[in-house]
């Protein structure tokens, strides 16, 4: 089987297939994602990193609202049916905002992490991180604070074994040149050389109208978020699933780091967008905001004001 590296845009497009068998490069089913979690499960393929950011039960143009109980037990039957492929070594993301009840004004939220929290537990699960994504834009709000943040919950099983790659997503020291200046390691470079922990708080662009990832897809997420958690919790040639692939960020985080992918969704052109984008990320033509790439950097010709003047 070729590999992604050697594949042509004409041989992608043969290796993106509708329905899952454990050779394929990248699946886009089109259907419910219990029905190509079941597909997975009949291979006895074992995935190791389910990544994916389900609907918030907001009434969006691509799922139905639900009470919060009935979304509850929905999203029950979905973990349920991703913990069954997961391999002893893996890891399950799940990213996910706020569910909000209002009435005019009167908005009470619902943080989706801390009620989906205890459905993981259910199934023996260990959390490893509560990650906190933030982002410098979205909708304001008069009668409290703008929201301008999500979650990222992260799953293991119990053993003390499941992968995590840090060197592969160590960012910038902040004093690269620091130097330890007592003990036995005085006058050494008192950080890591390949980088520091990017720790639990992401600060990562959201794809908004001006994003250069912006497709059709109301609510996708970056490409960036996904591939820090591909580069960290899967190896090579791994398998990547994503129940609510949408407009196909995770599919292209792991084509890019030669990881398979598998994913669905309810609507064809979601997953038309997806197929596009790995047909141009097959062809370096994809545009991608990069993993490390500052926020924000002042224009060097446009020096920093100084509130008073120096002395």
């Amino acid at each position: 089987m070729p590999t992604q590296l050697s594949l042509s845009h004409n041989q992608l497009a043969d290796f993106i297939s509708d329905t899952f068998h454990p050779n394929n490069i990248v699946t886009l089913y089109l259907g419910d994602r219990l029905d190509l979690l079941s597909q997975i499960a009949a291979t006895h393929t074992k995935t190791d990193l389910i990544l994916t950011s389900p609907p918030y039960n907001m009434g969006k143009a691509y799922e139905s609202q639900l009470s919060l109980a009935d979304y509850l037990t929905d999203q029950e039957k979905t973990i349920s049916a991703c913990v069954d492929i997961l391999s002893e070594t893996g890891s399950v993301c799940w990213q996910v905002g706020h569910y909000l009840e209002y009435s005019g004004k009167n908005k009470e939220s619902f943080p989706l992490d801390i009620v989906l929290y205890p459905l993981f537990k259910k199934f023996g699960l260990i959390l490893r991180n509560r990650i906190i994504w933030t982002f410098g834009h979205g909708l304001h709000e008069k009668y409290r604070f703008s929201g301008r943040h999500e979650t990222i919950l992260w799953f293991t099983r119990p053993s003390p074994d499941y992968t995590f790659n840090l060197d592969p997503v160590r960012i910038p020291q902040k004093y690269p040149n620091k130097r330890a200046f007592r003990g036995s390691n005085k006058g050494q470079l008192s950080g890591n050389p390949l980088g520091k922990n990017p720790s639990d708080i992401w600060d990562i662009p959201n794809v908004k109208s001006n994003h250069v990832e912006k497709t059709a897809h109301p609510c996708q997420f970056p490409v960036a978020l996904a591939e820090r958690l591909v580069l960290a919790l899967s190896n090579e040639n791994d398998l990547i699933v994503d129940p609510y692939i949408g407009s196909g960020s995770t599919a292209v985080a792991a084509f890019l780091h030669h990881r398979r992918a598998a994913g669905s969704d309810i609507f064809s052109n979601y997953l038309n967008i997806a197929k596009d984008r790995l047909l141009s990320a097959s062809l370096n033509s994809l545009p991608i905001r990069p993993l490390n790439k500052p926020v924000y950097s002042p224009p060097s010709e446009h020096p920093q004001k100084r509130l008073f003047p120096p002395d």
